[in-house]
């Protein structure tokens, strides 16, 4: 990811830089102090507020709304509203037009532009812990927007075949497509409603669903289907040590956790926010460790 500017505010920043996360669920997010204690490590007034449009009796759009017109420099967009907010924006990317899914919006003088830090953040966080090892045959679990950037990922990182599975059976079909589309036969693609017939064969199992957040309790896949595969990834991070997370960690899995796909993707977001970002991200690990949840 490209920490260059993105616009004529992007470089020599003065003044405070405000920010936001529109989601829901979110109250135990460590965005602000990821985003907050970066902007510190810079020299930056970073400030990073939480908007939840069913807390503020708004719907999304009201709540985006106000975020671009009360001056914010920028905003994270988690679940459930990824997909939905990229048919508001410009996207300059074809790779993020492909995906469908925005996590991160500028608000610059031509208005208001989309990016996705998921996809560059969960290969960034796949290579500092299984390195150039290939993910080989991959169950995906989730079809929504943060399923839509990893399936992105795991192409770019070479996966050999991937099974996209949702509960709705047409996102899942509509991913697989896309990917097979992308990736011009480099990549075997099937999609399933069925989590048993997708697992058979599978190396690496990834959760994309909700399921295992707060509000959102439980694991995607039958403990007893773990063991065979080896390794697995949880897009949830909040809380980090999910249910799916325990069962592929008893089931001898090396685990990703969605913490990396946080920081990473976090760490990306605040380079469009800003232009730069911290050159020790040890030191910023060490002080996220350091400052107690919210």
């Amino acid at each position: 990811m490209s920490t260059a500017p993105h616009d004529g505010r992007s470089a020599g920043l003065t003044g405070p830089v405000r920010l936001g996360l529109i989601g829901d669920n979110i109250k135990r997010s460590r965005s602000p102090d990821l985003h907050r204690l970066a902007g510190r490590l810079l020299g930056l007034d970073v400030s990073y507020d939480l908007f939840i449009p069913r807390d503020m009796g708004k719907d999304f759009d009201a709540v985006f709304d106000a975020c671009r017109d009360s001056g914010l420099r920028g905003i994270n967009v988690t679940y459930p509203y990824k997909e939905m907010v990229a048919s508001r924006l410009r996207i300059d990317d074809d790779l993020t037009r492909r995906i469908g899914s925005v996590n991160t919006v500028l608000f610059g003088p031509r208005g208001a532009s989309g990016y996705n830090t998921d996809h560059t953040g969960f290969i960034a966080a796949y290579r500092e812990t299984f390195g150039d090892t290939a993910p080989g045959n991959v169950c995906l679990i989730g079809a929504g927007g943060v399923g839509k950037a990893v399936a992105f990922g795991l192409l770019a990182l070479g996966a050999e075949a991937l099974t996209v599975v949702d509960s709705d059976a047409e996102k899942a079909r509509s991913l697989a497509t896309a990917i097979a589309t992308a990736s011009y036969g480099a990549v075997k693609t099937s999609s399933s409603d069925a989590i048993r017939t997708a697992m058979g064969g599978a190396e690496g199992v990834v959760n994309c669903t909700p399921l295992g957040m707060i509000g959102h309790p439980g694991s995607p896949v039958p403990p007893e289907l773990l063991g065979a595969q080896r390794w697995a990834f949880d897009a949830v991070y909040t809380p980090v040590n999910t249910l799916f997370k325990r069962q592929a960690e008893a089931a001898g899995l090396e685990v990703l956790s969605g913490y990396e796909l946080f920081f990473h993707q976090g760490i990306d977001a605040f380079g469009i926010f800003t232009g730069q970002v911290p050159a020790d991200l040890g030191a910023l690990r060490r002080m996220l460790l350091e400052t107690p949840p919210n």
